[in-house]
C-alpha cells in the first residue's frame, strides 16, 4: 500500500471515537482505512542574461511539468485534467494549492540539489485532488500525489501545506534511488528522509534559516477543534499534538524510547521521530539555510548507490557522516555536528562512529505491541 501523510494508528483512534458530537469524523476515518491506496517529457524555462555587457545569452534551465486532476470526490485514478503547466489559475483552491506546492517541490529539488524533478531526468508531477468523499490523507502512489479534503473535523485539508505535498513528493525520490524497504527502521528512514525534505522545501519556499523554522509537518491540516499544531515536529518528536480525540503524539526522540510494535509497518511513522530530530540537531547547529549543507549532506547519503535498501538507523548515521566527510573534510564542523547530533539520539555511542549497544530491533512477527 501506498504512503500516506496521515499514520494508521492515528485515524484508527479516530474510527474508535464513540462520541456523538465525533461520528462524521469517526466514520471519515474508518471510509480512509478501508479506501485503496494502491501502489513520468522535460520541459524548459528561458532565462535572458547579459555577458560582457553586450552579449544577450539565453539559458534554458529546467522547469516543473505539472498536471493536476480531480476525482471528483470518488476514488478513481486519475480523475478529469483541470490544469496543466501553462493553465492560468483554476479558482479551485485545492487544484491550485496542489499546483504550488509541486512547483515549490520542484525548486527546492533544483535549487538546493540541481535535482530535474523527483526522477532526476525532468518527469512530469501529476496530481489528484478531491479525492474520495471526506478521505483523511494524502498519499504518493508511485506516479502521482494524491489529496482527500479531509472529514471538516479534524482534518481541514491537505493541499494546503507544503510540507505534506513535499513530503509524498519525496517518497517519489526515495524510490528512484533505489528505495528504503517501506518497514521497521529503513521504513522509519524513509519516513523521516520524507519529513526532512518537507520540512526543507517550505524553508526555501519561505526563505528562512533554520533557527527561523516551525519544523512541523503538516501544519494546518488539522481544524481548530484540534489540540495540536501539525502531525510532526522535528524539533521536539512527541509533541506536535495532545488532544482528547487523537491521543498524544507518540513520537520519540531518542532510542530508549524507541517504539517497538508490529503496527504501521513496525512503526515507521512512530520512530522515524528519532532521526528526525537528529537532522534538526545537525541542522540547527550548522546554522543559516539547513538546505544547504545539512540537506545536502543527507541527499548525498540516499543517493550514494552503497546505501542498503535494508538500511537502519546507525548505518544510515555512517552515510551521512560518509556523505559528510567527502564534501567537507573529516576534520570538518559539519563532520563534527552529524556525529554529535546521531550520540544525541542514540544511535551512535558517546564519541565514536559505532552502533550503540542494545539498540531495539524491530520484527513485523515479533508481536510486540507499544500503542500509541
Amino acid at each position: 500500500m501506498a504512503p500516506a501523510i496521515v499514520p494508521p494508528y492515528l485515524l484508527a483512534r479516530i474510527a474508535a471515537v464513540q462520541e456523538p458530537t465525533w461520528a462524521h469524523a469517526a466514520q471519515a476515518a474508518r471510509s480512509t482505512l478501508a479506501a485503496p491506496r494502491p501502489y513520468r517529457p522535460e520541459r524548459s524555462r528561458l532565462r535572458l542574461s547579459i555577458e560582457d555587457g553586450t552579449t544577450l545569452v539565453a539559458e534554458a534551465t529546467p522547469a516543473p511539468d505539472r498536471e493536476i486532476s480531480d476525482a471528483e470526490r470518488r476514488e478513481v485514478l486519475p480523475g478529469v485534467r483541470v490544469r496543466g503547466e501553462d493553465d492560468s489559475a483554476s479558482g479551485d483552491a485545492a487544484v491550485d494549492e496542489a499546483f504550488d506546492g509541486l512547483g515549490a517541490t520542484f525548486d527546492f529539488l533544483y535549487d538546493a540539489f540541481g535535482r530535474n524533478s523527483l526522477d532526476g531526468a525532468g518527469g512530469g508531477l501529476r496530481a489528484t485532488v478531491h479525492y474520495g468523499r471526506d478521505y483523511d490523507n494524502a498519499f504518493w502512489n508511485g506516479e502521482r500525489m494524491v489529496f482527500g479534503d479531509g472529514d471538516g473535523e479534524v482534518f481541514s485539508g491537505f493541499t494546503g501545506s507544503v510540507t505534506v505535498i513535499a513530503h509524498e513528493l519525496a517518497h517519489g525520490v526515495i524510490e528512484d534511488e533505489g528505495g528504503l524497504v517501506y518497514q521497521g527502521q529503513s521504513g522509519a528512514l524513509n519516513e523521516s528522509i520524507a519529513d526532512v525534505f518537507g520540512a526543507l522545501t517550505e524553508q526555501h519556499l519561505r526563505g528562512q534559516d533554520a533557527d527561523e523554522a516551525s519544523w512541523l509537518i503538516g501544519e494546518g491540516i488539522f481544524t481548530d477543534a484540534v489540540e495540536g499544531r501539525a502531525l510532526r515536529s522535528l524539533a521536539a518528536p512527541g509533541t506536535a499534538y495532545d488532544d482528547d480525540v487523537l491521543g498524544r503524539d507518540p513520537q520519540p526522540a531518542h532510542m530508549r524510547d524507541f517504539v517497538v510494535t508490529a503496527d504501521d509497518n513496525g512503526g515507521v511513522h512512530i520512530n522515524s521521530g528519532i532521526p528526525n530530530h537528529a537532522f534538526y540537531l545537525v541542522a540547527t547547529a550548522l546554522g543559516g539555510r539547513a538546505w544547504e549543507r545539512a540537506g545536502l549532506i543527507w541527499y548525498r547519503a540516499i543517493t550514494t548507490e552503497t546505501l542498503p535498501s535494508t538500511a537502519d538507523f546507525a548505518t544510515f548515521a555512517q552515510a551521512t557522516l560518509a556523505a559528510a566527510a567527502a564534501e567537507y573534510g573529516e576534520e570538518s564542523e559539519e563532520v563534527a555536528a552529524i556525529r554529535a547530533a546521531w550520540t544525541g539520539v542514540g544511535v551512535i555511542e558517546d564519541g565514536s562512529d559505532t552502533q550503540a549497544r542494545d539498540r531495539p530491533e524491530v520484527s513485523a512477527g515479533a508481536g510486540l505491541h507499544t500503542e500509541p
